[in-house]
């Protein structure tokens, strides 16, 4: 299988029920129904509000523009800005979101607890991994080229692209950017 690659710009603005904001999907697995495993799309903060509730979901969540967030998440609140960690949270507990300036993009990575767990990581520079068991993993280019080598075959990410793949224990591959999200994503057992 290729690379799976969706660009941002092509993918059409669903708005939110509240009125707060909108989603591109950019991929969602498996891609056919309700029942997916996991699903990855940017988000467009307009306003202060709550997130929509989803039990027996683990949620990540990264700033990509914009001043940031505050997000409260039951009852705990949690500063995120472009420099910050992607933060995993409970997707059934109560979350609401205040802007710390205007409006932001964020990044969301939804998995159902019970088939998938994820790790999700800003990068900046170069990241060799070999893989220790079979996972799919995406790569995200915020606001700059993201360069991905997977044995003798590169590919070239624009900003605002989003590419994945699954891969089998023992690849080899390498990603070199200044600023990117690297997602790994392997099924519960």
């Amino acid at each position: 299988m290729n690379w799976q690659l969706v660009a941002l710009g092509d993918v059409s603005a669903s708005p939110w029920r509240n009125g707060g904001g909108v989603t591109r999907e950019l991929a969602v697995w498996p891609p056919d129904g309700d029942s997916w495993t996991w699903r990855m799309a940017v988000a467009e903060v307009e306003h202060d509000g709550p997130f929509s509730r989803f039990p027996g979901i683990e949620r990540w969540f990264a700033v990509l523009s914009g001043d940031g967030v505050q997000l409260v998440i039951d009852e705990q609140a949690q500063q995120l800005t472009c420099r910050s960690a992607p933060l995993r949270f409970d997707g059934g507990v109560a979350t609401d979101c205040r802007l710390l300036g205007g409006a932001t993009q964020d990044f969301n990575l939804m998995l159902r607890r019970s088939q998938a767990r994820a790790v999700m990581r800003r990068l900046s520079g170069n990241l060799d991994v070999v893989l220790a068991a079979p996972k799919t993993i995406a790569v995200y280019a915020i606001d700059a080229a993201v360069r991905i080598d997977l044995g003798h075959r590169a590919l070239r990410l624009a900003p605002g692209n989003l590419a994945w793949k699954a891969l089998p224990a023992g690849t080899s591959l390498q990603v070199c950017g200044p600023s990117a999200l690297w997602i790994e994503i392997e099924p519960c057992v």
